[in-house]
């Protein structure tokens, strides 16, 4: 077992900012010559982060303090001061960044749903649950052109995780389906997010979307998964007294601080090898490891933290491998946040307020140079 972590901008707008902020350093130079990410590619980095976030609730929130302190998850949570069900964490994440109008959208799905709104809606979304649920290694994915609009859709297999998940949907009352084992497709998550097209054919390679926009993607759903654990699982908890967030969570049976899901949830993302990567850093961390690593990182803190309306951008070489580079604010969302780093014995800093820049979120994605 391992121990572990705005608003779509406009490519124009992007560009100006190109030229505007300073250059950090011969590392990191404006994405001027990069192509863009193909979208098979940009989907498989945005299902990662949606599933390792619920894999991390899943297992080391709902499961081990289900086992460890008998605090369960159940459907009507709010009512029993109990934890939210990892589908419906997975819910509430997905309401926030579909809400946002950014473009992705994505949601949960089945052939077999316990509540009617996650049925497949049309018949591509049926075949794609189809698909998956006889070969779940591999998405299903479509296209849809609406007038000059390219939407990219993937299904990828929703599995289940853990022992809450096939004891929810096997004694559900309204479970269609009752036979649930554990690592078998419970259903599907949906993703969609308009593209670009190169040249005239419509091969995959000539789907494609900004790396700025795939980070857009990655950094909405990291904030919007952060948010649900801090608001409503860590900050709820704490104030009525049944569980709280500690640094040492996994000796004392706790649960883990906002700033340990991200970090562990990051280390399930390098194991996948799929070259994204993201961290939180900061001007004052609590630990030195999350403090600027280059020169780069240490002017897009102090940019963030001076203008939190968006992402300090650029470009990492490493030998024949480009990366694009956006280091987005990290907020101060809940009390909880608050009085974790004004009173920790190692913070530099002890008058943060409730949405205070505390830091920022670096995140970096695999590119093609020209």
């Amino acid at each position: 077992m391992f121990k572990l972590r705005f608003s779509l901008v406009r490519l124009d707008f992007l560009f100006i900012l190109f030229l505007l902020l300073p250059l950090a350093d011969s590392e990191a130079q404006p994405p001027l010559g990069q192509k863009a990410i193909p979208a098979h590619r940009a989907a498989d980095y945005i299902h990662a982060v949606i599933d390792t976030d619920r894999t991390i609730y899943s297992q080391y929130i709902v499961e081990r303090l289900g086992e460890t302190v008998s605090l369960k998850a159940s459907e009507h949570w709010k009512k029993m001061n109990t934890l939210p069900l990892p589908a419906q964490f997975l819910m509430m994440s997905s309401k926030i960044v579909n809400s946002k109008n950014l473009g992705v959208k994505y949601r949960l799905m089945s052939l077999w749903p316990i509540n009617s709104n996650n049925a497949f809606k049309t018949k591509e979304e049926k075949k794609g649950l189809e698909k998956v649920a006889l070969n779940p290694k591999q998405p299903y994915i479509w296209t849809i052109t609406k007038g000059s609009l390219i939407l990219f859709n993937a299904v990828y297999p929703d599995l289940a995780v853990t022992k809450s998940c096939i004891r929810c949907h096997n004694n559900h009352p309204k479970s269609p389906k009752r036979d649930f084992k554990r690592n078998d497709v419970m259903g599907g998550i949906h993703i969609s997010f308009p593209i670009s097209k190169m040249g005239k054919t419509s091969s995959q390679k000539n789907l494609v979307v900004a790396p700025e926009v795939v980070a857009d993607y990655v950094h909405a759903i990291l904030e919007a998964d952060r948010t649900v654990y801090a608001r409503h699982i860590v900050n709820r908890l704490q104030k009525k007294n049944i569980i709280y967030a500690s640094e040492n969570w996994w000796e004392e049976n706790t649960l883990l601080l906002p700033a340990q899901f991200l970090l562990n949830a990051s280390d399930l993302i390098k194991n996948m090898r799929l070259g994204l990567d993201y961290k939180l850093i900061s001007l004052w961390p609590i630990n030195p490891h999350n403090g600027a690593a280059n020169k780069f990182e240490r002017i897009g803190l102090e940019a963030v933290a001076s203008h939190p309306f968006r992402p300090y951008i650029g470009t990492l070489q490493v030998g024949k491998q480009s990366y694009f580079q956006a280091i987005y604010p990290d907020f101060a969302v809940t009390p909880a946040c608050v009085t974790c780093h004004n009173s920790h014995p190692k913070s530099l800093k002890h008058d943060f307020k409730l949405h205070d820049v505390l830091g920022g979120i670096v995140v970096t994605i695999p590119t093609e140079s020209d």
